[in-house]
């Protein structure tokens, strides 16, 4: 009984999770045109996709198996810093990728 209780919540807060994303989503297409945020908030939302990818990579680029590791070993540091290098050189996304993936493809086949 206990765990169809459980069930019922989880399914609950996945519905209002789905519906609250949905409707925070939807706010910015229906207002657009309509309301002009500040410049402050502006210029404080172009960092966002910036921040949202390293929040997403440098930890698995920094600690590959849960602990920090940051030496020779450390072959996504090596495949990291060869895309942060491309990307610094070229500023292509996909050529960046095309770049750390290579590199850490073949760092793995060689060690």
């Amino acid at each position: 009984m206990e765990r169809t209780a459980v069930n019922g919540n989880l399914w609950w807060i996945l519905i209002l999770g789905g519906a609250l994303t949905f409707l925070i989503r939807l706010s910015f297409i229906a207002l657009q045109g309509r309301w002009q945020p500040p410049e402050l908030l502006q210029r404080a939302l172009r960092y966002v996709p910036p921040a949202v990818l390293s929040a997403i990579i440098l930890p698995e680029m920094l600690m590959p198996q849960g602990s920090l590791q940051i030496g020779a070993e450390n072959l996504r540091l090596w495949a990291g810093l060869a895309a942060m290098w491309v990307a610094w050189r070229t500023r292509n996304i996909l050529l960046t990728i095309a770049a750390g993936m290579a590199v850490l493809y073949l760092l793995q086949w060689l060690f």
